[in-house]
């Protein structure tokens, strides 16, 4: 990463917690009310909040057998939507994508699933498909859909996670991505990466429910693009969502933020 780009992630994380104040301050309501009791940390929306745009943050709304459970949200609503909007800020002050300023959330349901070519789903370990959920994601694919899941971990998890993946594409595999690979250069040279933890564990063995070794995986297509961008046993979307704290280490976010915008640029030009 150049010294320059160096510079412009340190401002970034510096301007973040008063830019979403100043944001939310302007808002009038929420855009997604009826999901904001399935979200961990629904948002006021910023006045700008249905500018057109060339592109949007969206969030997968998939079902679970583990919603409403112990912490009382859905799965897919973890972190939402502080983190996504903190990484939006992210991707416009990194790149020159003119992104939404609020996420898009998208339910496996329903048609807008076509709508929305880049999309992102937490705790997908988790995830409990039917059939027709099934179906609509494998059409998402064939149309040069992208998925990034993030905040997985251990091989429960990973199982569940694959089985889903089974159920929308038969035989596929996860592959470990390489240092070469072009997803890790798209804007940053991103040739060593490391654990990016969550909050909850930042300060201690960085080890979530028993996963224990992070791993940057990826479902390819039949011409070797990547179509699934997997993190497995890290929280990207926490280092988004506490880079404005000081208790969260600024290499992490740094590293998340750098992470999630080759990603999106990826996507858009392969």
């Amino acid at each position: 990463m150049s010294a320059r780009a160096g510079i412009a992630v340190c401002c970034l994380l510096a301007v973040l917690a008063t830019g979403i104040l100043v944001a939310q301050g302007r808002g009038g309501g929420r855009r997604w009310a009826q999901y904001e009791h399935e979200m961990q940390d629904p948002a006021e929306d910023p006045s700008d909040a249905w500018e057109q745009t060339e592109f949007a943050f969206a969030r997968l709304r998939y079902r679970s057998n583990r919603d409403f459970r112990g912490w009382g949200r859905s799965r897919w609503g973890i972190d939402a939507n502080k983190s996504d909007r903190q990484f939006i800020v992210a991707l416009r002050r990194l790149s020159r994508v003119h992104a939404r300023s609020v996420e898009q959330i998208v339910d496996i349901a329903t048609n807008d699933l076509y709508d929305w070519p880049w999309l992102y789903a937490v705790g997908i370990g988790d995830w409990s498909l039917t059939d027709e959920h099934a179906r609509r994601l494998r059409q998402f694919f064939d149309r040069g859909g992208f998925l990034m899941v993030d905040d997985f971990h251990n091989e429960r998890e990973w199982a569940s996670f694959m089985a889903g993946v089974h159920k929308i594409m038969p035989g596929a595999q996860a592959v470990e991505l390489e240092g070469s690979d072009a997803i890790f250069h798209t804007v940053y040279d991103l040739k060593e990466r490391f654990r990016v933890p969550g909050l909850n564990v930042v300060h201690g063995d960085q080890v979530e429910r028993g996963g224990y070794t992070p791993h940057w995986r990826a479902i390819l297509d039949g011409r070797g693009r990547v179509i699934i961008a997997i993190c497995f046993n890290m929280d990207l979307g926490d280092a988004w969502e506490w880079a404005d704290i000081p208790e969260y280490p600024e290499k992490y976010a740094s590293l998340a933020f750098r992470v999630g915008v080759n990603y999106v640029i990826y996507a858009m030009t392969h």
